[in-house]
């Protein structure tokens, strides 16, 4: 199985400066819950915000040319895919904003999580991307950190 998982704002923000422009702990909880012990994929820009390999999950990270300790580097999404397919795990795709719009014909699933407010930020995730994809499941949340 083939996965995005996403935190969007609710205008379109997914990051800012390399980082999140929020804190939602619950979310983050949420985050390492579903990718443990998964194969995760993610750009250069997401693997440098993130400043080490993810523990407990395979990690790969999209970059050219360029060796990264503790992680398999691959040149495109598509290889990264092979090699984790090849594994047999669950992949994850994990961001930055263009990787996702790469892989949104390629994935199986998304796992969005719908993060309240407007935030500043250069990286978004246009919800329209979203369009043909039907929703299975939508947990609510409450005060923004918990879900109920």
């Amino acid at each position: 199985m083939k996965s995005i998982i996403v935190a969007v704002s609710e205008n379109s923000v997914i990051g800012n400066n390399n980082k999140l422009p929020w804190s939602y702990p619950e979310d983050l909880r949420w985050f390492k819950h579903v990718t443990l012990n998964k194969v995760v994929i993610m750009g250069r820009k997401t693997f440098e915000s993130i400043g080490k390999p993810l523990p407990q999950r395979i990690n790969m990270v999209l970059t050219k040319g360029k060796k990264i300790k503790g992680v398999k580097c691959c040149s495109s999404l598509e290889e990264a895919i092979d090699a984790g397919d090849n594994i047999g795990k669950d992949i994850f795709i994990i961001g930055g904003a263009t990787v996702y719009r790469t892989a949104i014909n390629v994935v199986d699933r998304i796992y969005l999580t719908r993060i309240p407010g407007c935030y500043d930020g250069e990286s978004t995730f246009p919800l329209s991307l979203l369009e043909g994809w039907k929703m299975v499941s939508e947990p609510e949340w409450e005060n923004g950190s918990d879900l109920k």
